[in-house]
């Protein structure tokens, strides 16, 4: 029996990459799921992907750095499916540069939409979370909740060129174990998955410099083909990560199995750590 049955989930960043292959994940398991993205065809093309296999999804796409994002985006997600079970900010990107080289908006952007992103999504679920713990401990039931939130080995050991990226995904991890704190009371799990070197569209080995627009700007993506192969060869396990392999480390958080387990930060990097 799929695991998730009946359970709602939210995912930010999901139209490509890692948040893709999470949605896919947890529709196979039996969750609605909420698609967001910044740009609308991949939310659309991945909610196609879900009702081919007879799951059930919807599109919610645009950024979620706009300043009143995470109160719509849950509020669509309860207008359309009734609860909320699961939350997954997975939404981000990387701008790299050294730090005499890294300007202030570069800074504020990882802040923007890793921390203060994930933050406004919380909050506005918090009340809800607290209405449906006391409605259904008047009925004498339990209904646990999930939070994942997504850090990086950067937040863990550092990685040169990505202060910004890696004191952004360190704070993600401060908020994750708080709210472990803060809602333990409602029955709600909050946990982060801190990923090691996972092959996407951000981190796939280039010959050649591509970009990708967020927010009026192009972002340098990909990592020199090189390198790449000199960071694969640092995983103990020894090649990069799958989408889908992340994808299935932040299931861990969602399944039944961890309703006893809040406040952790795991990674999910073939034994790579620090």
């Amino acid at each position: 029996m799929p695991r998730l049955n009946g359970r709602v989930a939210l995912v930010t960043g999901g139209g490509r990459g890692i948040g893709r292959a999470i949605c896919l994940k947890l529709a196979s398991e039996g969750a609605s799921v909420v698609v967001n993205d910044l740009d609308e065809e991949p939310a659309i093309e991945v909610v196609r992907e879900i009702e081919t296999e007879g799951g059930s999804a919807i599109a919610y796409p645009g950024s979620v750095t706009e300043p009143h994002f995470g109160e719509n985006l849950v509020a669509f997600a309860l207008d359309a499916y009734g609860d909320l079970h699961i939350i997954v900010n997975n939404a981000g990107y990387t701008d790299d540069s050294v730090i005499h080289k890294m300007s202030d908006q570069q800074f504020d952007a990882m802040y923007d939409v890793h921390v203060k992103a994930p933050f406004r999504i919380l909050r506005a679920a918090g009340g809800y979370f607290r209405e449906a713990a006391q409605r259904e401990a008047e009925h004498g039931s339990v209904i646990y909740r999930k939070v994942v939130n997504i850090s990086s080995v950067a937040a863990l050991g550092g990685n040169p060129g990505q202060v910004n990226y890696a004191a952004a995904k360190a704070a993600i991890t401060g908020m994750t174990r708080t709210l472990a704190k803060e809602w333990g009371r409602y029955n709600v799990n909050v946990n982060c998955v801190a990923f090691g070197y996972i092959e996407t569209r951000l981190t796939e080995a280039v010959d050649d410099k591509k970009s990708i627009a967020v927010g009026g700007r192009d972002i340098r993506v990909g990592i020199p083909r090189k390198q790449a192969e000199v960071f694969a060869a640092m995983v103990p396990l020894g090649r990069a990560g799958t989408p889908e392999d992340a994808a299935n480390g932040v299931f861990l958080f969602c399944i039944p199995e961890s309703d006893y387990i809040s406040g952790q930060v795991v990674t999910v990097g073939g034994g790579l750590s620090i």
